[in-house]
């Protein structure tokens, strides 16, 4: 069935939605960063489409045109990741999540009965992770916004409008400026050209009404998610670089020993952006593979990969 580029929710809201791809394809649900939007990143689009990939994103509430949802949790993505799936005919699909969307991801692998299998790409631990210093190894940028996430919407709410205001119109050489604690060599180099245009495309439309967005999602990080970890029954997978600022390698650790089953890949000398356009083919390659056996067709043990 056709695809709409805007779906009204059962309790009223409306959600941006992107479908791109071949339209019998299975869908790869992929959760955009934070801040982030529906808008594509040409390159993920054009190496899914390659393997016969249906790309679903949605601008997650309170980004673009989505209608804020205040004081949402992680899981929240669940229900209406599940309209989307609905709205387009799909019964079964595959999860991605970069980043802010790795949170999200692994909702989806907890608790979206179409999921068949999961891929995380740098995305963060829960807040209260035990056994994880979560701010440890964040760039300048990072501590500062979490740490006034940590204390409440009544801190954030101002710092992230100042900021906003600096990022809402972003060019790439402002992405780079700006963003220059958070951003390794590794991560500089890739920001050129169709990547770096991509990333400020999608930055300008996830604000382009406000930071409704970006505030709800900081928030949610260093909340309760709304599920568990344990619940997670799907084959998923973690990728995550060793001189990322903005989540640490120490995320993708903890994450490697605490989702069930999991295969990581934790990779020497990639950063957060570099190791999403390195590695995207090994990534989606394992996606299909380990999604090819269907939801809960798969014994989880069958599919371990010791971390890397």
């Amino acid at each position: 069935m056709p695809a709409p580029e805007q779906l009204t929710l059962a309790d009223g809201r409306v959600l941006d939605v992107r479908v791109s791809g071949p339209a019998d394809g299975m869908p790869l649900v992929f959760h955009h960063g934070t801040p982030g939007s529906r808008t594509a990143f040409r390159g993920i689009e054009r190496a899914a489409h390659a393997r016969g990939l249906r790309v679903v994103t949605t601008s997650r509430p309170g980004y673009g045109g989505s209608t804020r949802l205040a004081g949402r949790a992680v899981v929240d993505v669940v229900s209406d990741t599940g309209a989307v799936l609905a709205a387009i005919g799909a019964e079964r699909c595959l999860v991605a999540g970069w980043s802010g969307g790795g949170p999200h991801a692994l909702a989806c692998a907890a608790r979206l009965d179409a999921a068949a299998a999961v891929l995380v790409i740098a995305g963060v631990a829960p807040y209260r992770a035990g056994g994880l210093e979560w701010l440890d190894g964040m760039g300048e940028e990072n501590l500062t916004e979490f740490g006034a996430a940590a204390a409440g919407e009544q801190v954030l709410r101002p710092y992230l409008e100042e900021v906003g205001d600096q990022v809402k119109d972003a060019t790439v050489a402002h992405i780079i400026s700006s963003l220059d604690t958070l951003l390794p060599e590794v991560d500089v180099a890739v920001l050129t050209d169709e990547f770096g245009e991509d990333m400020a495309a999608a930055f300008r439309e996830a604000l382009r009404i406000g930071i409704d967005g970006w505030l709800d999602d900081d928030l949610a990080f260093v909340e309760e998610w709304g599920f568990d970890l344990s619940e997670i029954a799907v084959p998923t997978s973690v990728w995550q670089g060793s001189e990322d600022l903005m989540v640490p390698f120490a995320h993708g650790r903890w994450l490697s020993t605490h989702v069930p089953g999991i295969s990581a890949h934790l990779e020497q000398g990639q950063g957060h952006l570099s190791i999403a356009l390195g590695s995207l083919d090994r990534m989606l390659d394992e996606l299909i593979e380990a999604g090819d056996g269907g939801v809960g067709e798969r014994p989880r043990e069958t599919w371990h990969s010791r971390p890397q």
